[in-house]
């Protein structure tokens, strides 16, 4: 039996039997985005196939660093840290390529924990779409920078005068993608070995760093598919003595990392609802409408797509990333980008997300904005010609400038609380609240420079 045809408790049994595993490897998502997993016995396995098993839920109340938050309560001291009850995903099996005949299945927060779950949050999201009657696909495109260095090489350096894969300014680099093909074929190879395929894979603008952008598919699945992505590509890079690095900004001296997520919909019969080929640009009257709400509460939902210190870091005028809550027709100045074609086509880019970003929660905001466009008939602004940049805008088009203005704003927002729960805002924002007052603990090299001496 293939993974790919596993879709319910059964099937996952017998593949597991099939194989003869005596383990097999299970992982959860937590706030970060980042895979938080372990080996399982098959016993234990089969028995959570039906029942599910408990994962300690300190894996929602710490950070990327598993240093706790204090100001969340949800989880913490106060409540002991107990197990969460977590769901196994049959439908999500996947094959390790380097890992012998492992099997990796994705699992889910369940219960009590539902409410706080990423992944459970964009289902809850979906679940809003199908009842206005559409299906939604998704896909992510990611930047990532390739290092020559290994996890101990960068803290020995102290994560400076980092030696790039290959230096240089360099997109589109048919000589780099050449030189490097046994790499580029292994990333080619693993994501379709793993189910999360890649439609293009190029070098990008800048000294190793490189662009992918998965196949289009159910917006669950391109979820899953994203966070899959991330983390076996950092995998495969280290196992080949490289590092891959998804931060939204590494260098003050180069591009920021985007995290573009493509959004489309359709009607219960499968017909496009972005579609109308008799409007200007192919825009129907329902595509405006999310357009409308994805520009209205993007200052709201920032940081739910900007969810680091370091995202901020990136929206700089002329660098490639956003500056503003502005849209307009194949213009890649703007934070939402139409982008005009075919039926099958016919798409939004939601360009203001970043590579750091949690695709779950990612894309639950951006889908999320749209569908409360589409509920209260909202329209958006004209749209940008030109350099949106060099533009004045509106003072209500102006996006939140750090993470605690970011996480501010999410909190108090009524639609927010309508689209995603008190519990996942309230405990959502204290976890970006929290990561802004860790940063703020430290001094950083610019301020060392700036007024060690001078002032």
């Amino acid at each position: 039996m293939k993974p790919e045809a596993v879709k319910n408790a059964t099937d996952a049994k017998k593949i597991v039997e099939e194989r003869g595993l005596a383990h097999v490897k299970v992982g959860v998502v937590d706030m970060d985005g980042i895979l938080r997993g372990k080996y399982i016995s098959r016993a234990k396995f089969l028995s959570a196939l039906e029942k599910g098993f408990g994962f300690c839920d300190v894996v929602l109340g710490w950070d990327s660093n598993d240093q706790l938050y204090d100001n969340a309560t949800f989880t913490g001291w106060h409540t002991a840290f107990p197990d969460a009850p977590v769901r196994i995903l049959p439908a999500t099996c996947r094959e390790v390529p380097f890992e012998d005949n492992m099997l990796f299945f994705l699992c889910e927060f369940a219960d009590r924990a539902e409410p706080v779950c990423p992944r459970g949050t964009l289902r809850r999201v979906l679940g809003q779409a199908e009842k206005m009657g559409f299906k939604v696909q998704a896909a992510c495109e990611y930047e990532f920078f390739m290092f020559d260095e290994t996890p101990e090489s960068i803290r020995e350096k102290g994560f400076r005068k980092l030696q790039p894969m290959t230096p240089g300014f360099f997109g589109y680099s048919s000589l780099r993608a050449s030189v490097w093909s046994e790499l580029y074929h292994e990333i080619l190879q693993t994501a379709e070995r793993m189910r999360f395929p890649i439609e293009g894979l190029h070098t990008e603008t800048g000294p190793g760093v490189i662009e992918a952008a998965l196949a289009v598919d159910e917006a669950l699945e391109a979820a899953d598919k994203a966070a899959l992505f991330k983390t076996f590509l950092k995998v495969l890079a280290q196992r080949r003595g490289l590092m891959a690095t998804f931060m939204a900004k590494w260098s003050n001296d180069w591009p920021g990392q985007s995290g573009h997520i493509h959004l489309s919909i359709k009607g219960k019969d499968g017909a496009p609802s972005f579609y109308d080929p008799k409007q200007p640009h192919n825009m129907s009257k329902t595509m405006r409408h999310f357009l409308a709400g994805q520009q209205a509460l993007m200052p709201e939902l920032l940081a739910m797509v900007g969810s680091t210190v370091n995202s901020y870091s990136r929206m700089v005028p002329g660098f490639w990333a956003p500056t503003h809550a502005t849209w307009g027709v194949e213009n890649r100045t703007c934070a939402l980008r139409v982008i005009p074609g075919s039926a099958k086509a016919q798409r939004i880019e939601y360009r203001i997300a970043a590579a750091d970003a949690n695709p779950y929660i990612a894309i639950a905001a951006a889908l999320g904005s749209g569908l409360y466009g589409i509920q209260h008939k909202l329209e958006p602004t004209a749209p940008i010609e030109g350099n949106s940049y060099a533009m004045k805008h509106a003072v209500k088009l102006g996006l939140p400038g750090t993470l605690m203005e970011a996480a501010s704003r999410l909190r108090k927002s009524t639609a927010a609380r309508e689209l995603f729960g008190d519990e996942f805002v309230d405990h959502f924002a204290a976890s970006r609240e929290w990561e802004e007052r860790e940063f703020r603990k430290h001094v950083t090299d610019w301020e060392l420079a700036r007024y060690f001496e001078i002032i």
